[in-house]
């Protein structure tokens, strides 16, 4: 990811924005009402999005319980991947994780998405399991991923 694109807490502004990216990117979308829950009322929830030129382009959900953190959600909008933007969001998160005295960060990926779990694999996350039937759209299984911050 070049400089010119910046991460940065996502903000009540962006939601528009990242819901397009949501539409984009995922055939079950949160809906909006779910991003403003997040921002506005989850204490567990921290959003981050990647900003190029005025317009956010990815962002990241992140829940940060006790000493555990969850990715929620990561997308970047089609016309930006293969920017490395994926992989600056998932490293600020575990930063992040790491300074709120997390000490695991996991998510769950599509068992189909080989492209996202290499690039988790490339930041250190390993295999932990899976959940059966997890998405709703298909009942496709979830492979769950971790990264231990100690």
């Amino acid at each position: 990811m070049d400089n010119r694109f910046a991460i940065r807490r996502m903000q009540i502004e962006d939601i528009e924005q990242v819901y397009q990216i949501e539409l984009n990117s995922f055939t079950s979308p949160w809906s909006k009402e779910s991003l403003y829950y997040e921002l506005e009322q989850n204490l567990f929830a921290k959003y981050l999005v990647v900003e190029y030129e005025g317009q956010v382009v990815g962002y990241c959900g992140l829940w940060v319980i006790m000493d555990d953190a969850q990715i929620t959600n990561i997308a970047v909008h089609p016309d930006y991947r293969g920017k490395k933007i994926g992989e600056a969001l998932i490293k600020f998160a575990i930063q992040l994780s790491k300074e709120m005295n997390a000490k695991r960060l996991s998510l769950e990926v599509r068992v189909s998405n080989h492209i996202a779990q290499a690039l988790y694999k490339k930041v250190g996350f390993e295999s932990g399991g899976i959940r059966k039937r997890y998405y709703t759209d298909n009942q496709e299984d979830a492979l769950v991923m971790w990264v231990n911050l100690e």
